[in-house]
């Protein structure tokens, strides 16, 4: 079969490798769509220290079920299934405790296990195991389901939040996971939201399509200025920083309101994890700051319903489709801020 196999940073090639048949408790999918993201463009630039290569990558996923493993239940061949990225043990503290989402003995599909830029994916059975393989709903798409994955990543950071009813929700990063968070929020209920970014392009491009309650585009004090003009200078419940970015995280805590909640979302160079935070402004406006670390397969199953019940609509954020060929083109798409979203096709 073909498949995207990385074997060191800027080398990704398609190459022909065994196809594969599913063991005991395993399935075998025909892989219809995987979603590109922005990590596969940092694997393919820099690589990841958990990631040993030659290892086919792709992680937001969406198949056919084309054969059970011995002693699978549940599943059946022409089965429409979204599979989980992030694969908890099951068995650890945190697994146990309901916040399987930061298992210390976390793997990954396209990490430790092979990946979705494949024409066939075996699933794991460890991943069968943990819940992570969801019945795809009638009538929705296979690129549509494969965005179900960073939505539960952003509806994880949201919860942790408590985005709500009346919220006034700043979004700071107009990307894919940006366009996701304003959906998100209005489905909560958020009264208004608020994207900025500092790429002009990708804003309009981004807010033409999320339809925002005011885009602002710029950095620092700029934005700082406007969300508290668009406030009466209050500030905004809720920040969200969907950016890789420091510069970002301090600004949040400039531009929100007193008794408002902070999502540090977007994680940090690892050379450059460090900010400076005042300290003050937490302790006086009574700030609550939260990360967010991927997501659950619980979280998983009720973003795929998001999408499925039309609550968080993504097919027009897929702006590029492409097929297991382009796989190149597809990464170039998203490293360039051309495409909002990109799914590859097999």
């Amino acid at each position: 079969m073909l498949a995207a196999n990385f074997h060191e940073p800027g080398d990704l090639r398609l190459e022909d490798v065994p196809e594969p048949t599913a063991g005991p408790g395993e399935l075998k999918l025909r892989m219809h769509a995987t979603a590109t993201c922005g990590t596969d463009a940092k694997i393919f630039r820099h690589g990841h220290p958990r990631l040993d290569p030659p290892q086919v990558i792709g992680h937001e996923l969406a198949g056919e079920v084309v054969e059970v493993g011995e002693g699978t239940e549940g599943f059946a061949v022409g089965d429409r299934v979204q599979v989980i990225a992030a694969v908890p043990c099951g068995e650890c503290w945190a697994c146990e405790a309901g916040i399987a989402q930061v298992c210390e003995n976390q793997t990954s599909m396209g990490y430790q296990y092979p990946g979705g830029f494949a024409e066939y994916m075996i699933v794991p059975e460890l991943v069968v195991r943990v819940g992570g393989v969801n019945p795809i709903p009638e009538g929705l798409s296979y690129a549509e389901a494969a965005v179900t994955e960073p939505l539960a990543c952003a509806l994880n950071a949201q919860e942790l939040a408590r985005v709500g009813e009346g919220d006034v929700v700043v979004v700071m990063g107009a990307g894919p996971i940006g366009c996701l968070h304003v959906r998100l929020a209005r489905s909560k209920g958020a009264a208004r939201v608020f994207l900025t970014d500092i790429n002009a392009d990708r804003l309009k491009l981004s807010a033409d399509r999320v339809e925002p309650d005011a885009m602002i585009e710029g950095s620092g004090q700029e934005v700082i200025d406007a969300v508290r003009e668009l406030t009466g200078g209050r500030g905004a419940s809720v920040v969200i920083t969907a950016a890789p970015s420091g510069k970002a995280q301090e600004d949040a805590i400039e531009m929100v309101a007193p008794e408002g909640r902070i999502s540090f979302f977007g994680g940090l160079p690892k050379d450059d994890p460090y900010i400076r935070l005042d300290s003050n402004a937490v302790h006086y406006k009574e700030l609550t700051i939260v990360g967010a670390n991927g997501s659950s397969p619980d979280h998983n199953r009720r973003a795929l319903d998001l999408i499925a019940s039309g609550a968080v609509p993504v097919e027009d954020l897929i702006t590029h489709r492409m097929p297991l060929s382009e796989v190149h083109r597809a990464i170039e798409a998203v490293i360039s801020g051309e495409a909002i979203k990109v799914v590859v096709e097999p």
